[in-house]
Parts: structure tokens; C-alpha cells; sequence
């Protein structure tokens, strides 16, 4: 990783050094030398950059006595690697102090016992430099090519990665939002949960980062493309040092990757629009026809079921159309990654103002319940904080019955926006169907004379009484029936003593008559109390057109 490096030990070796020696700072012979610099004067701050090795005759620094000690301080502050010192016509010999200094702080001091020419020094360092520098260019043009030839290739991702591995010797991985991720050795594998971990801790326009486990260390660098982070290219190494050689290998390994994910995103996009159409169809009624449709929806079999997910959105997306495929693509492959981690085979149609996913899986009978999969999938969904494109706070989220064939996407349609139409009217906190009980029935039939009429039937009295007196007995019945007539729950849900709670249950009684708990009776009013908040609830929303809410 580091061989395009010109260190002090490596320069000690050249003919013009074989009469230098250090002196101080042994363990620090392994320092980078970017460039030589004569030195003469104190003047440091202005004159060094960092990285140079110093050449000095000592004319202009005392070297003998401990005021030099000061000066090679100077030096160490602005992380120059080390400096040579010609004894004889200026400096005699170094002081104990300085020498004492450069091995604490592991500063290389080296002295030339004979007169030396430093203009050859120079010229044979910075020749060794810009030559060593030349051929990291040419191998860096090299490894260029031969990473575009394998992003041309199936499979190319795992090629370039293993590419990567050879150049560097470090293990990497490539980590997106796939279930399948790629790395290379194939040991790097059981480092992949630890990544992953890691991503979930990652800041806001994060890009370059270095995160610890296990005495190693893991580097983290962002793929990127059209404003959007596609995955992190990971390597995994025992020491914290990336040299800028390493870094402009993976610079090209991570625009080689992007225009592989470029690529199959158009891919991608293309199959998006073919498998909008299809899902469309199907919900609309169209008949089911594996040979034609196989390609988006799985075989049938006898353990495949499916539900179809509803995500509505109650304001249309405002994205400019030039900017629409952009954010409908990026919406489709944030929400397909989710459902696939979850393990649902997903179908998607996606348009402003709903997403609607066939969520196809294969069912085992000793699984658990799958209501508990589309839970958190719709909870992580509900995280997700994708500026202009997905936001979840801001989708009511409706799921449909479970069911085994396709051709019955249509009745899948209605049941799921039926959900998300009583979540809009914030009538029940469900994302099922099989869990919205009586308003199955007020759905399919609001027209709303009839369910005035029924409501007036049963509750028309109660209702009268508490306009006339301002009276709460509407929620008293209301609380008494859902508590299943338990009078001391109800009294602790409305807040009142028991004494209070008889007495309204008395008049509740000459309005309504004694056996309005009776079965018959209580099932009756329990429907006329839905009704009553149903329809409260829909005149406010606007929303009694319902045939023109569904395909």
C-alpha cells in the first residue's frame, strides 16, 4: 500500500549517504520524505510545508549547545521527517540535548561525518521523487483500465473488489441497500453485519470515516450518483494509515462501481415501467397470465400468498416533471430494498399520490403470523426521511387480506384502500383489513340518507338530549358498550363517580329502553355509533365519493 513511499531508511542506502549517520530518532527512519530543502536560517514557519527532509550546514542554528533544542522543536511542529547535519565547518558535534530530544519524540537526526555537495543530495532525492511519483501515475493509469475492462464484464463488481485486494492487500466490501452484498476475500463475509451496523450510526453528509472494532480498522467511502448514496465501499486494515496512493486507487474503484450501479439503474428503470404496467393492469382487474407476468410476480404455488400494501399519500408528490422518474425510481428502490430485507418477493406501481406493492411470500407453516413481517416493514417504512422523495410521517398505510391468486388483485385494491381511507378519516389505528370490523360494511354502502335514517332510528333520541342539554350521553353509551357493560371501567374511562354514571345510564335507559344491552339491541346501536362517527368524520374529509377513490 505504501511502496510509492521515499522513507529515510530507504534513502540512507543511496551512494550519496554512505557517509551519514543517525544519531537520534531511530524509530522514526520510517518517515515519508515529500521533498529536500536546504536550511539555513530559523525562519521555519514561512519556508516549510511539511514532509521535508531538512539538509543543513548549522550556520545559522547552534547545534552544539541546547539553544538548538528549539529549533529541531520547530521543525517536529510543522511535521517535517527529519534533518542531516554536515559536521565540521559550523557544527562540531550535537548537543546531548538534542540528541536526547529527537529519540523521545522519535525524530530523526542524521549527521554527515565528511563534507557532502547537498545540491547533489537534492538532485538525487527529488529525481528518486518525481520518478517514484511517475510510476505510481503509470500504475495508477494501468490499474484505471484494467478496472474499466472488468466493469464491462458480468459480475463486475466482485472482479474490480478483488482487483482492489490485490493492489492494496486489505480486505473490502462493497455494502448497498441489496440484500446481497459483495467482498473480497470471501472471509470478509462475517465482517458484513459489523458494517452494516456501522452505516446505521452514520451522520448526515457523512462521507469519508474510520470506525474501530476488534483491533482493526474499517474505512468508509460513499458511492455516489445523481445526488443520491448508492452504498459504501468498505476496507478493512490493521493500521489507521490510508497513503494517498491507496486513496486514488479506490477513488476509481468508486466511479467504476457508480457507473456499473448507473448502468443497472437504467436497467432498472426500464423494468420499472414495464412492471408498473403489469400491476396496474392486474389491480384493475385484468386477468393474471404466469407466462407473460412471471417475470415480475413468482410462479403460483400452493404456499405462495400475497397482500397487496397501499401507501397513500393524502398530497400528491410536487416534483417537477423533468425531476418525476428521478424521484419515482429512487422512491421504487428504497421501498422494493425494504420489503426484499424483510423477505416479501415485491411488485410495485408507484404514481403521486400512492404506491401500491404486491407483497408476495412463501408461507411455512411453523412460521410466525405474517401480519407481525408487514408490521415492521410499514414501521421502518414510516422512519424512512428521504428529503423530496419519500417521507414516511406523511403516507396513511393500508394492507388487504391474505390471498393466493392474483387474478383477485382488484378486490386486493379496495380492501387496502379502504384502510388507508378510514385511517385518512382517523376512525381506527389498523393497517388490515381483517381488522376494521364494522366498517367493512359502512365502506361498501355510505350512502348517506340511509345512514342518517339508521342512525336516527337508534340513537335519534340521545342525540336530541344532548343537543337540548348540553348532556354527554352519546359517549356514556358509547363507553359503557365497549367496556361491555362494566360499570366501574366505565366510570374510571369518563372521569365520573359511579353515582353520576347510574344516573346517566338511567335516562339512557328511557331514551333507548331497558334492553338496549341485549344482544340484538347492543349490536344495533353499535353499528349506529360507527355510523355516526363514520359519517361526522367524512363530512369534515370530503370524503363520501368513494367509488371515485378507487381504480
Amino acid at each position: 500500500m505504501e511502496k510509492w513511499k521515499v522513507r529515510i531508511s530507504d534513502i540512507l542506502k543511496r551512494e550519496l549517504f554512505k557517509h551519514a549517520k543517525p544519531i537520534a530518532g531511530i524509530n522514526g527512519l520510517d518517515q515519508e520524505i515529500k521533498w529536500t530543502h536546504i536550511l539555513e536560517v530559523g525562519d521555519v514557519e514561512s519556508l516549510i510545508n511539511g514532509g521535508e527532509l531538512i539538509l543543513t550546514t548549522g550556520s545559522g542554528t547552534n547545534f552544539d549547545s541546547p539553544e538548538g533544542v528549539g529549533f529541531i522543536e520547530k521543525l517536529r511542529s510543522k511535521s517535517v521527517s527529519g534533518i542531516c547535519i554536515e559536521l565540521g565547518t559550523h557544527v562540531r558535534s550535537i548537543h546531548p540535548d538534542i540528541i536526547s530530544y529527537g529519540n523521545s519524540y522519535e525524530f530523526p537526526i542524521i549527521i554527515f561525518e565528511q563534507i557532502v555537495k547537498f545540491v547533489d543530495i537534492t538532485q538525487d532525492l527529488h529525481t528518486l521523487i518525481i520518478n517514484q511519483h511517475h510510476q505510481m501515475l503509470h500504475q495508477l493509469n494501468s490499474f484505471s483500465q484494467k478496472i474499466n475492462e472488468l466493469s464491462l464484464l458480468p459480475n463486475g463488481i466482485i472482479k474490480i473488489l478483488r482487483e482492489l485486494y490485490l493492489q492494496l492487500n486489505h480486505p473490502v466490501a462493497l455494502v448497498t441497500d441489496e440484500i446481497k452484498s459483495h467482498y473480497y476475500p470471501p472471509m470478509m463475509k462475517d465482517d458484513v453485519p459489523i458494517l452494516q451496523s456501522f452505516e446505521k450510526t452514520l451522520s448526515a453528509g457523512h462521507s469519508f470515516e474510520t470506525h474501530v472494532y476488534d483491533n482493526h480498522y474499517y474505512f468508509l467511502f460513499p458511492i455516489k450518483g445523481l445526488g443520491h448514496t448508492w452504498g459504501y465501499l468498505w476496507l478493512k486494515s490493521s493500521s489507521i494509515d490510508v497513503d494517498e496512493f491507496a486513496l486514488s486507487m479506490i477513488d476509481r474503484v468508486l466511479l467504476a462501481i457508480a457507473q456499473i450501479m448507473l448502468r443497472n439503474r437504467t436497467v432498472e428503470e426500464r423494468k420499472q415501467n414495464q412492471e408498473e404496467e403489469i400491476v396496474r393492469s392486474l389491480l384493475k382487474g385484468n386477468h393474471f397470465y404466469s407466462s407473460s407476468n412471471q417475470k415480475f410476480l413468482p410462479e403460483p404455488a400452493q404456499n405462495l400468498n400475497y397482500r397487496l400494501v397501499l401507501i397513500n399519500l393524502q398530497h400528491p408528490n410536487q416534483a417537477k416533471e423533468e425531476d418525476w422518474e428521478e424521484v419515482k425510481l429512487q422512491q421504487t428502490m428504497i421501498i422494493r430494498s425494504l420489503f426484499k430485507r424483510f423477505g416479501f418477493i415485491p411488485a410495485m406501481s408507484v404514481s403521486r399520490n400512492e404506491i401500491a406493492v404486491i407483497a408476495s411470500f412463501y408461507k411455512h407453516i411453523e412460521a410466525k403470523k405474517d401480519t407481525e413481517r408487514f408490521i415492521n416493514t410499514v414501521e421502518e417504512m414510516k422512519q424512512i426521511q428521504e428529503k423530496n422523495v419519500f417521507n414516511g410521517d406523511a403516507y396513511t398505510f393500508g394492507i388487504s387480506n391474505l390471498k393466493h391468486d392474483y387474478n383477485h388483485l382488484s378486490t386486493s385494491y379496495r380492501e387496502a384502500k379502504t384502510v388507508t381511507i378510514i385511517q385518512s378519516l382517523n376512525l381506527l389505528q389498523t393497517y388490515f383489513f381483517e381488522k376494521i370490523g364494522v366498517y367493512r360494511i359502512l365502506l361498501d354502502n355510505p350512502q348517506q340518507h340511509f345512514l342518517e335514517a339508521y342512525i336516527q332510528e337508534y340513537l335519534g333520541p340521545i342525540l336530541a338530549h344532548d343537543k337540548d342539554t348540553k348532556s354527554e350521553l352519546l359517549e356514556t353509551v358509547s363507553t359503557y358498550i365497549n367496556c361491555l357493560g362494566s360499570k366501574k371501567e366505565t366510570a374510571e374511562q369518563l372521569f365520573i363517580v359511579r353515582q353520576t354514571l347510574y344516573h346517566r345510564l338511567e335516562k339512557i335507559e328511557q331514551l333507548l329502553g331497558e334492553d338496549f344491552m341485549e344482544p340484538v339491541n347492543r349490536q344495533a346501536i353499535e353499528l349506529a355509533l360507527a355510523a355516526y362517527k363514520f359519517l361526522k368524520k367524512s363530512v369534515h374529509h370530503k370524503a363520501l365519493n368513494y367509488n371515485s377513490l378507487f381504480i
